[in-house]
């Protein structure tokens, strides 16, 4: 299975750190954001992954050129955006990558996780696509819901519905930011001009997707707050 990771974020939050640093290269534990995402594609046996870049994207490919080389079993690809198109449009935009796929991940590198990747694949194969479904979407307990993405799942695991940051959260199942999808997901998004998953893909998916609740780490390190917890949190 191959991957999007969309990885080109301004990182403003994190200032002054990103004004030198990408996002997606803040170390953790001494090792670059994109280097756990390296080796945990790598745990779970996805060999090829494109990243897009955008700000500051030389140092992300020279990591690139280097992972590349280092023989560590992931293969990366860049998808270079001037300007950027948000996380729909760069699957959209990149689509012949993964022409040929029964299914592909795409994930937001902002988040540092374990999750059990091979657990989740196993999931899309058994109830997403027995079920007639076209994406299965990682999702986690939110203390803080009103500020995620959050599904209502019925007892087959189908999402039925989904709403971006609601006032008044129906559950506190979030989105993890991770999907596998399959091909047919290429018409539910604009054909043209910025796109993004969370406000213009996911509703219009609601009945034809699936979740799954990770119990493994998960944190967006886009804040000082969490960028400093997870440091303290990080055991790998």
């Amino acid at each position: 299975m191959k991957a999007f990771l969309l990885a080109a974020g301004l990182g403003t939050r994190l200032r002054p750190l990103t004004l030198t640093v990408p996002k997606c290269l803040v170390p953790i534990h001494s090792k670059p954001l994109l280097q756990w995402w390296v080796e945990l594609f790598s745990q779970h046996g996805i060999r090829e992954v494109m990243i897009n870049t955008h700000y500051l994207r030389e140092p992300v490919a020279e990591f690139i050129r280097a992972n590349n080389s280092s023989g560590s079993g992931v293969t990366l690809h860049e998808a270079y955006e001037p300007e950027l198109s948000g996380s729909g449009g760069m699957v959209r935009d990149n689509r012949n990558f993964v022409d040929g796929e029964d299914g592909f991940m795409i994930a937001y590198a902002d988040n540092l996780t374990d999750a059990n990747l091979t657990a989740f694949r196993e999931f899309h194969r058994d109830t997403c696509l027995k079920n007639g479904g076209l994406l299965s979407m990682a999702l986690f307990r939110a203390n803080h819901p009103e500020q995620c993405g959050i599904a209502s799942l019925d007892d087959d695991m189908s999402i039925t519905a989904f709403t971006e940051k609601p006032a008044h959260p129906s559950s506190s199942l979030a989105n993890a930011g991770i999907y596998i999808a399959s091909p047919e997901i290429f018409s539910y998004i604009p054909r043209e001009g910025s796109a993004d998953f969370g406000k213009d893909v996911l509703p219009r998916l609601v009945g034809k997707m699936y979740g799954w609740e990770t119990d493994g780490y998960l944190l967006d390190i886009g804040t000082p707050e969490n960028y400093s917890k997870a440091q303290q949190e990080w055991r790998h």
